[in-house]
């Protein structure tokens, strides 16, 4: 018999629709159940592609006894943490303030007042390596409750005025200069893998956002090192079995050092930051290798994650059917020698073998391997000469897995296509349809750029789709935005500070790409929503809106997780739209939240990446490029194309014919047609289409040739 969670639009919710557990959804109906009640509420919190969520609810959750348990001394109240991010985050807090670490599936203890008193990650059916089972946790919790309830009110009490008495450190100071960003630089240095690529040990996850600031540091001041830990990092990651090399994509991260092993769920946050990585690495290198997975990965979210109403689902589980019947982390990915030389014949398995590393050990599970391109010579010649090489020129584009010759490079292709359309008629891993605002926001992004610089309008209309489902469905006539959606209906949960922010950098980006003025409108609608209810007075931000739901605490992070902070993300729209528009609000709004990264760059500059980066774009301007002429000329075609490949660190594009009318504060120009006053009084040189290249609005002098253009946005250290 189906539970509360029926109704819902999560995908993880609705997993637990049918589990023998009579579960409710986070609300004050819940609360209020348990305080009529008198009994705590038991606070369950993962995700739809969490292994270990999957692995407890098999376990426990779907047991009639354990359930039987739950439903009489609890009120259980299950939350999809990519739905409601802001009870995850007060909850996990204190979680990890108890037990000195944190993740998924949380396990929460609430009083009836929402007020956490026990903490706990995942809990066995039996006792375990010293770890309690959830069936005793459960009795020992209710015995406390029970007997000891004055105690226990006592602790949660302690545990919610701590928490909610917690506060930023803030003066709003200014943002970061050159010193403390050179500081950035030399503590990324010291915990840099020189071996393997990235930052610390396993398990290893992408570092999109420092790989962002690295790239932009490089081009502002032309420090090597800082281009080669990205060559370094992002070889290592396109050449390891953390990327699909059949399907595109990269899993979430790798369980080992060597980005050998993955966890194999793939989400679209991680997709759509690296694919703009590999993109812009391609933009500022040339590196064959980028382009091909910049590509890859773009194909990848288009096929793979797109919906049916045209934005993209949250993630691909990690677990598939083995087709055996066995429901497994990876059986979807991984090949022993037998499955390669079924599908390729002998020879060819040969080759496939050596050239992606399918030994008759495994490097996984029961003697399957992780396709991945290993470096060192090969028996037969084959594939990666040097896996410490980094991704530029002809010797370090092969240790990143490129073909040394046309024949080889057909060979391989041949290959991969085979085992491709073989693996497609592998049972498949689930999908979680929600779709998450922020996360397509920088998605938009992402294949916005990346059609751009290689050419393909089809990844701008996939962008320029997402982004009108986010306006159709997600956002309210009040510009308000919901977190999420499923099958074109809107989830009920608010949106937060990353979906207001990561959803008006995509907008942005696909203003630069496409010149349409509308998404540079759109923009201004939710940082305008940033300003009114997401900014303190001191300029500091906050995780939830004013007007949200009341928690124990009103969450505020400005440090990069999975994805940039809601913090930084907002600091960077603001300072790009202030460059479009030259409002002094949003430029003084973007450096008062800036000052964190201040305090931040020396001492965690792993965890405040975005912020560094948006510090860079701040330090060098950013740049404004107005590009002036009909769109439809070729030569402002070009341009605009050396504009947008320009890598000036946070360098906006605007482009059109010029403008000479209203809309000094940035709209209403008239029919949709160039408001932006980056593009006013900017005429054309002698009758031709022209570049004007500005800082805060005072420009050089205007350039009809590309080349000219191009030294002034690819420069470093001027």
């Amino acid at each position: 018999m189906a539970n509360r969670l029926a109704a819902e639009t999560s995908p993880y919710l609705l997993q637990h629709a049918e589990n023998p557990v009579d579960w409710w959804p986070w609300s004050d109906e819940a609360f209020e159940e348990a305080r009529r009640r008198e009994v705590p509420v038991l606070l369950s919190v993962g995700y739809s592609s969490c292994h270990w969520c999957h692995v407890m609810a098999h376990e426990s959750f779907e047991d009639d006894e354990t359930a039987a348990v739950l439903n009489a001394h609890f009120v259980p109240v299950k939350v999809d943490r990519e739905e409601r991010p802001d009870v995850d985050s007060v909850y996990m807090e204190a979680v990890q303030a108890a037990t000195g670490h944190g993740g998924w599936p949380m396990t929460v203890f609430l009083t009836p007042r929402a007020e956490p008193f026990y903490f706990g990650t995942y809990f066995p059916p039996r006792p375990r390596q010293g770890m309690p089972s959830f069936r005793q946790v459960l009795e020992g919790v209710h015995t406390a409750w029970e007997e000891r309830r004055d105690e226990v009110a006592e602790v949660a009490g302690r545990i919610a005025g701590d928490l909610a008495g917690r506060a930023l450190a803030y003066d709003a100071p200014q943002p970061p200069g050159p010193e403390e960003l050179g500081a950035a630089l030399l503590g990324l240095t010291r915990e840099f893998d020189a071996v393997h690529g990235g930052f610390g040990g396993a398990p290893k996850f992408p570092p999109a956002m420092a790989l962002e600031f690295l790239l932009r540091h490089h081009a502002r001041t032309g420090a090597d090192g800082a281009l080669e830990m990205v060559e370094a990092t992002c070889g290592a990651m396109a050449r390891g079995g953390i990327h699909d090399h059949l399907g595109g994509g990269f899993a979430r991260y790798a369980v080992d050092a060597e980005w050998t092993v993955p966890h194999f769920e793939k989400m679209l946050y991680d997709n759509a930051l690296l694919c703009r990585v590999y993109a812009h690495l391609w933009r500022a290198s040339g590196s064959a290798t980028a382009r091909r997975v910049a590509l890859d990965t773009a194909d990848f979210l288009v096929r793979e994650l797109r919906t049916g109403q045209g934005g993209f689902a949250s993630a691909l589980d990690a677990d598939s059917d083995d087709g055996h019947g066995r429901h497994k982390e990876g059986a979807f990915y991984v090949w022993t020698p037998e499955q390669l030389a079924e599908v390729l014949g002998e020879e060819d398995a040969a080759f496939a073998a050596s050239w992606f590393g399918v030994t008759r050990e495994g490097t996984f599970e029961e003697g399957a391997s992780v396709l991945r391109l290993p470096g060192g010579p090969r028996p037969d010649g084959a594939g990666p000469a040097d896996a410490g090489a980094g991704m530029h020129g002809p010797g370090p584009e092969a240790a990143a897995g490129e073909p040394a010759d046309p024949a080889e490079a057909e060979r391989v292709e041949s290959v991969r296509w085979r085992l491709f359309e073989a693996r497609e008629r592998r049972p498949r891993p689930g999908r979680d349809e929600k779709v998450v605002t922020a996360w397509n926001g920088l998605a938009v992004a992402a294949l916005a750029e990346t059609g751009a610089y290689f050419e393909r309008p089809d990844l701008v209309e996939a962008a320029a789709a997402a982004a009108d489902l986010l306006v159709a469905v997600h956002l309210d006539d009040r510009g308000r935005l919901v977190r999420t959606s499923r099958e074109g209906r809107p989830g009920p949960s608010a949106g937060v500070l990353e979906d207001y922010a990561d959803t008006a950098e995509g907008m942005l980006a696909l203003y630069a790409v496409t010149g349409d003025s509308a998404w540079l409108d759109l923009a201004g609608t939710l940082l305008d929503v940033v300003l009114r209810h997401f900014t303190g007075e001191d300029g500091t931000l906050y995780d939830t809106a004013d007007d949200a739901e009341r928690l124990i605490r009103r969450p505020q992070d400005p440090t990069d997780g999975a994805t940039p902070s809601g913090w930084t993300a907002a600091a960077q729209a603001l300072l790009s739209y202030a460059a479009y528009t030259g409002s002094d609000r949003h430029r003084s709004a973007a450096e008062q939240a800036l000052g964190i990264v201040k305090a931040l760059a020396a001492r965690a500059p792993r965890f405040i990446g975005w912020g560094l980066a948006a510090a860079e774009a701040a330090l060098d301007g950013p740049r404004e490029i107005a590009v002036v002429g009909a769109r439809e000329d070729p030569a402002t075609r070009g341009l605009h194309r050396v504009a947008l490949l320009g890598t000036a660190p946070g360098a906006v594009v605007a482009v059109g014919e010029p403008a000479d009318g209203d809309g000094a504060d940035g709209t209403g120009a008239g029919d949709g047609e160039l408001p932006v006053p980056l593009l006013r009084d900017r005429p054309l040189l002698e009758g031709r289409p022209a570049a004007y290249v500005c800082r805060h609005f005072t420009c050089d002098a205007p350039t009809a040739e590309p080349e000219e253009l191009a030294r002034a946005v690819r420069v470093a250290g001027d």
